[in-house]
């Protein structure tokens, strides 16, 4: 992901190369922040359902919004390149220590904070504005609408979504399988 530079460059300005390349590391070894740099199709696919669950509990006209239009996360939460602030840029920038909820949380809570804007706009200007978010985003904000985000579904929390989700999936994959044996 193109944001990881960005965390890169704190690291390297503020520690030594050796303990720099540790934090980094360490930083990336976490299972979600993994499947996207590793571009883990099937895992980023989990993280996207998953995702949507708490996008659909959260902000249900938005998420319908975005569904009539067809605009789905591979879209907006993956950074395609582009050198302003994307949604996966500044969740790689702001918090990426902390844990994969929070990341998707912060997702959910730009899209809250947008969401006037962006339930106004078609497929094309919603991802134009989800992949190039304005250069100033008001922080406090931003940190309300984060706080507003509820992380529990049907009295599950993103982890267990999370697990369910992966559960389902494999299940199904052995269940294709063995019906390609028989």
């Amino acid at each position: 992901v193109q944001g990881m530079s960005f965390i890169a460059a704190v690291l390297i300005l503020n520690l030594d190369t050796a303990d720099a390349f540790i934090a980094f590391a360490n930083l990336l070894n976490k299972p979600c922040q993994m499947a996207f740099f590793r571009v883990d199709h099937s895992l980023m696919l989990t993280y996207f359902a998953a995702f949507e669950v708490f996008f659909e509990e959260n902000l249900p006209k938005l998420f319908a919004h975005f569904k009539k239009n067809s605009l789905t996360p591979d879209i907006y939460l993956i950074d395609s390149g582009s050198s302003r602030c994307t949604v996966s840029r500044c969740l790689w920038t702001w918090r990426v220590g902390d844990n994969e909820e929070f990341l998707f949380r912060t997702a959910l809570g730009l899209l809250r904070l947008y969401q006037d804007v962006l339930t106004t706009m078609d497929f094309i200007h919603m991802a134009q504005f989800l992949t190039r978010l304005p250069d100033l985003i008001p922080a406090e904000q931003l940190f309300q609408h984060i706080s507003a985000v509820h992380m529990t579904s049907r009295n599950r929390k993103w982890a267990q979504v999370l697990q369910a989700l992966t559960e389902q999936k494999k299940s199904a994959a052995r269940q294709s399988g063995a019906e390609v044996l028989s």
